[in-house]
């Protein structure tokens, strides 16, 4: 069967990371991947000349962004577009500010060529006031600015197509819990096709410790920390997002396999910042659950579930009061580790580039219609 036009155009994904860019082209069924260490607009435009040169030019290009406030999908990107974006980078510091980089450096290489801005925020943009409300000041939320964003969402719509592909059901049947476990870690429920709670909330420190992230920490004891003066409010963001963590309890990169190996060692402070690690994404699990009516399934997905398996079976063995039993997901792509009696059980290969692939066709598809 022949592709349509907009189905078979090539499209170049890019998916800016806080040390690296990873760039797809998507040529109907062909796809070829690169990854290019980058983190700053030079490098960024280096990686992206590469591989157009590569490549050759595309019919659009779709670029990841992990805040795209109450955005509901993709948007052309445009000047006045970006500056909104970057104006989100405080919420963000980690990706906004390289996303909006590279969409200028593309928009810049690439004249009239459509580059889109795809939001992992968009998936949550649905979520239920119980979930996405603070309960803070109603003079303070009012605007509904102040809420709960959710992030992963590219991530998390990708998983929900794969599972319900590996276990035969309609997507808006399952109700799922997605652990996205990579340098940054966000747990979602997912009831009716929809992200109904999430563990990432205004901004993508919220939920579960991760690499150099804290995840939640009582604002009482940062509060404490700025009352005491140890620190400035600049500092302490610098902290919470680069310095905390695996990173910061261990003294490492924060990166899994150096702490896995630290504490093979024998490291105290490895082993116990494993534990917290572990300990805290089975809260978020659990938590999550409780948004649903019922458990069909945890999808696990991101860097660590793919690579990690003994982590995963870690965090399993703990959640027998959900019905999960323990398991280590062996084997390679996507798979159900284990089904039969309670939820099922998935390893999904993150893939953030088909999903930034399906937002921009669906949108040059309506603009060329």
């Amino acid at each position: 069967m022949a592709l349509d036009p907009v189905s078979a155009m090539r499209v170049l994904t890019l998916n800016p990371g806080s040390s690296s860019l990873k760039a797809a082209l998507h040529d109907g069924d062909l796809v070829d991947t690169r990854t290019w260490q980058a983190a700053d607009a030079r490098a960024d435009e280096r990686a992206v000349s590469e591989a157009l040169a590569e490549w050759g030019p595309p019919g659009c290009v779709a670029v990841r962004f992990v805040h795209g406030g109450s955005r509901p999908g993709p948007v052309v990107l445009d000047d006045a577009v970006l500056r909104e974006l970057e104006r989100l980078s405080p919420l963000a510091p980690l990706h906004q500010p390289l996303s909006v980089d590279v969409a200028r450096v593309v928009r810049g290489l690439l004249p009239g060529t459509p580059v889109v801005g795809c939001f992992d925020t968009s998936f949550h943009t649905g979520l239920p006031a119980a979930a996405a409300r603070y309960p803070l000041p109603r003079a303070w939320t009012s605007q509904n600015r102040l809420r709960r964003y959710g992030f992963h969402g590219l991530s998390c719509r990708h998983a929900l197509r794969r599972a319900a592909e590996l276990l035969g059901r309609a997507e808006d049947e399952l109700r799922l819990v997605v652990a996205h476990i990579g340098a940054g870690v966000s747990v979602t429920a997912i009831r009716g096709g929809a992200s109904v709670d999430t563990s990432m909330g205004f901004t993508a420190l919220e939920g579960a410790a991760m690499a150099t992230r804290s995840g939640s920490v009582d604002p009482g004891l940062l509060l404490h920390v700025l009352e005491a003066g140890e620190v400035t409010v600049p500092r302490l963001a610098h902290v919470l997002h680069r310095e905390s963590g695996l990173a910061g309890m261990t003294g490492t990169s924060g990166d899994l396999r150096d702490v896995l190996a630290a504490r093979d060692q024998g490291d105290h402070d490895a082993r116990e910042a494993l534990a917290v690690y572990v300990h805290r994404l089975r809260r978020e699990i659990g938590a999550a659950a409780m948004s649903l009516d019922r458990l069909d399934a945890v999808v696990f997905t991101g860097g660590v579930a793919e690579h990690q398996p003994g982590v995963v079976g870690e965090i399993l063995a703990g959640c027998g009061v959900l019905g999960l039993r323990a398991a280590l997901p062996g084997g390679s792509g996507d798979r159900v580790v284990r089904t039969g009696d309670g939820p099922a059980v998935l390893v999904v290969t993150a893939r953030e580039d088909l999903e930034l692939r399906r937002g921009a066709l669906a949108l040059v598809g309506v603009r060329s219609g």
